[in-house]
């Protein structure tokens, strides 16, 4: 060091500070700015990338809460469209049922009606027969009674003394 300050020469000095100021100022000028500018586009490049990926993570976090609540939804609907379904069925037998049942019972009064007219039927058929049959034998007899004259008298008289007179 004392070597140093032993040859000190100030008209070099002198032109060491101007060339090292002039080359602080060309490299201010042209290469400083450019390396400043570039440094804080870099920076405002990772700010707004920082920024971006925020905004895709809190996209990302509603789109998951919006897949989430139409997915409930869907959830929702379906068992909704499945109760309704188990309903509709539930009625559906329900009225097939009873509409078997209100068949059925109306097949039970056809069958009862037929049974009483084929009944009354049966009925008059056995009265008409019945009727033939004693007026045949009525008959008959008639003929064989009043084919006798003395059979004849007694009859008469029998119902002559039934007949009461007022």
């Amino acid at each position: 060091m004392d070597k140093l300050i032993n040859q000190f020469e100030f008209g070099l000095f002198f032109w060491q500070v101007v060339i090292f100021v002039g080359l602080v100022l060309l490299l201010k000028k042209f290469a400083w700015k450019p390396i400043l500018d570039a440094v804080n586009d870099r920076e405002e490049g990772i700010k707004n990338a920082l920024l971006s990926a925020e905004n895709a993570r809190q996209e990302m976090q509603n789109l998951q809460a919006d897949n989430q609540r139409i997915l409930n939804e869907a959830r929702a609907e379906r068992d909704a469209m499945l109760k309704e379904a188990r309903e509709m069925k539930e009625q559906m037998i329900a009225e097939s049922k009873s509409e078997a049942q209100a068949q059925g019972q109306k097949m039970i009064e056809q069958a009862k009606a037929a049974i009483e007219s084929e009944k009354n039927a049966a009925m008059a058929e056995l009265k008409s027969q019945v009727s033939t049959l004693s007026l045949s034998i009525a008959e008959k007899l008639l003929k064989e009674e009043l084919s006798n004259k003395e059979a004849q008298t007694k009859l008469v008289e029998k119902l002559l003394g039934d007949v009461k007179l007022n």
